[in-house]
């Protein structure tokens, strides 16, 4: 009886195994056949969208590739928008506030390599090269310093590296929630090893359906954009992951260390705008409260600088654009008093 229950025993063992490989095998094939069928759309439907779509401005030449350059305006103030990282589509990303800002002043969106429409580069990525690629670019774009640099995010830092290496090309700087230059750890060495899933998950189409699923279209028309905008900034999106951009991702820390170290000019005004959320959310990432990660960054700049707290989340210029058209004003009559 023993021996005939053992073997029983073992055979439903047998069979709850085998049951249990077949569902993880069925799952496997599942997988397999969604990313192939993403990977076929992607490269047939959703590239066929994003060759529709016709560059918004200028294509310049720049050192070993080309960049995209967008203007509206014709104002006397030239304001220059960079866009912070990640952003597959900046042109039409900042459209809304280019619209707002170019009522007053001339309006230039500046698209980094790999963003955009800008072609990739084989230079380093380093806060040197992102302010010599900007001043090139607009110069062959047709505009002329001195500049309001608007940068967001990661551009702030370049913003702050342009000011302390060319003062008298820069008239202000507004962040739009930038990165603090005044607080730097090495990026994590995973980092790097784990970035290129994300262009694994792009090739299989997964970025695209995940924009196109996920993007709220009636909050973006009441922000401003139009229906274009919207449907290209979803496009884009799925092709946004470029090796230039893993490199400028994965050199965010150094581009920190780059231009920490250089004393911010006290000839250049410098206002922060900060996004509720940033100030108030911690971050596990930081050895510090958000709010002393934002004053220590304020504190670097000098007894000069300004602030202002709005609501809203890290991408505070989709939903302040009157907010800070007001600022732009404001701190640009004062730069010239």
């Amino acid at each position: 009886m023993k021996n005939t229950y053992q073997t029983n025993s073992a055979k439903l063992k047998m069979k709850k195994g085998k049951k249990i490989m077949m569902i993880f095998g069925i799952v496997v094939a599942v997988i397999a056949i969604l990313m192939l069928m993403g990977g076929i759309l992607q490269a047939t439907y959703f590239k066929g969208k994003l060759e529709q779509i016709q560059p918004y401005g200028q294509i310049v030449d720049v050192e070993d590739g080309q960049m995209h350059v967008h203007s509206m305006g014709n104002g006397e103030k030239t304001i220059v928008l960079l866009p912070g990282m990640g952003v597959g589509l900046p042109s039409a990303d900042f459209a809304p506030l280019m619209r707002k800002l170019s009522e007053k002043h001339t309006v230039v969106t500046v698209e980094y390599f790999g963003v955009g429409f800008s072609s990739e580069t084989s230079k380093p990525r380093t806060s040197e090269n992102y302010v010599e690629e900007i001043r090139t670019a607009l110069s062959q774009a047709g505009f002329k310093a001195p500049y309001v640099l608007m940068p967001h995010s990661i551009s702030s830092v370049y913003s702050e590296y342009y000011a302390a290496k060319y003062p008298k090309e820069v008239e202000a700087i507004l962040s739009l929630d930038g990165t603090s230059t005044a607080f730097y750890e090495e990026m994590p060495a995973i980092v790097k090893y784990i970035l290129p899933i994300a262009k694994f998950q792009q090739a299989t189409g997964t970025i695209s359906c995940i924009a196109h699923l996920t993007t709220n279209k009636k909050q973006l028309l009441s922000n401003g954009y139009t229906e274009k905008e919207i449907s290209d900034i979803i496009t884009f999106a799925g092709f946004s992951i470029t090796n230039t951009l893993l490199e400028q991702i994965a050199n965010s820390s150094e581009f920190i260390k780059q231009t920490m170290d250089l004393p911010f000019p006290e000839s250049v005004p410098y206002f922060k705008v900060i996004s509720k959320t940033t100030y108030e959310t911690p971050n596990k990432q930081l050895k510090m409260t958000p709010q002393e990660y934002q004053h220590q960054h304020l504190e670097r700049i000098g007894k000069h600088v300004k602030y202002e707290i709005l609501e809203g989340t890290h991408f505070i210029y989709a939903n302040n654009i009157d907010q800070i058209a007001e600022i732009t004003d404001h701190l640009l009559l004062e730069a010239n008093q």
